[in-house]
């Protein structure tokens, strides 16, 4: 019995370390698109949540929205840097040009880029700490990474690695993982979203198309399943901006 006493604490503890809930969700959304302002934000504000939007800077959904972008930012959204241009390996990956094949730059390149959208992010916001997204996921340039030239520039990074993590287990704070999201259902997510509130655990969502607008796409319909359960189980789940939910897991490595 006096066991059970002192285990019940440690218990508790590790039920509730994500900000007194049982697990974090993270919603993040890539490239800056039109559906992003027009669907997923809308919906986001909706039930008093925010997300997470990394911005490649010249894609036409931010250059041509920066009125719109820096009214999300003001509501409390988090604008993340995904690069200016959205660099990626070829290889494998038809899509990708000579002009942003990471590799064809060099690391300068990169780092200086990456910098610049910084620069920008920093002119809709206001804000200095930020958190960055690999474009694909890809992290070097050649066979060269580049996570270390831009670990100063950045409070932590998301990857796209499928994975869960507690907060004692959070391996990399730069290179945290996501569950990518296209053509899942409703279901699918929110069985995600269970399995972290089993584990106690963080769990990353990574959109892009909300509603259409990119051949990666979740429907609004499955998008709103998942909010509406966040909301409806909101006294166990804690929902908020990447940047936000990493800088807690340094306090608690910090205690």
């Amino acid at each position: 019995m006096l066991i059970m006493l002192v285990m019940m604490p440690v218990a508790l503890r590790a039920q509730n370390a994500w900000n007194n809930k049982k697990c974090a969700v993270a919603l993040t959304y890539d490239d800056a698109l039109h559906v992003d302002l027009d669907n997923a934000i809308p919906a986001l504000d909706s039930m008093g949540f925010k997300g997470t939007f990394y911005l490649s800077i010249y894609f036409p959904g931010c250059r041509d929205r920066i009125r719109d972008w820096k009214r999300a930012a003001a509501h409390g959204h988090e604008l993340g840097n995904h690069t200016a241009f959205h660099p990626c390996l070829s290889t494998g990956r038809s899509w990708v040009g000579p002009e942003n094949d990471l590799t064809k730059y060099s690391l300068q390149r990169i780092v200086d880029e990456i910098r610049l959208t910084n620069v920008f992010l920093q002119s809709l916001d206001g804000k200095t700490i930020r958190t960055f997204a690999y474009p694909c996921g890809d992290t070097r340039v050649g066979d060269t990474t580049y996570v270390e030239s831009i670990k100063g520039d950045f409070a932590s990074a998301r990857g796209v690695n499928s994975d869960m993590y507690t907060i004692d287990q959070l391996p990399d704070l730069y290179n945290v993982g996501s569950f990518g999201i296209n053509g899942h259902s409703g279901e699918y997510m929110i069985d995600l979203v269970k399995q972290a509130m089993e584990k106690n655990s963080l769990v990353v969502f990574l959109f892009h198309g909300v509603g259409g607008e990119h051949n990666l796409n979740v429907g609004l319909k499955e998008h709103s399943q998942l909010l509406h359960f966040l909301k409806e189980n909101e006294k166990d789940i804690w929902v908020a901006p990447f940047l936000d939910i990493t800088e807690y897991v340094k306090l608690k490595h910090t205690k």
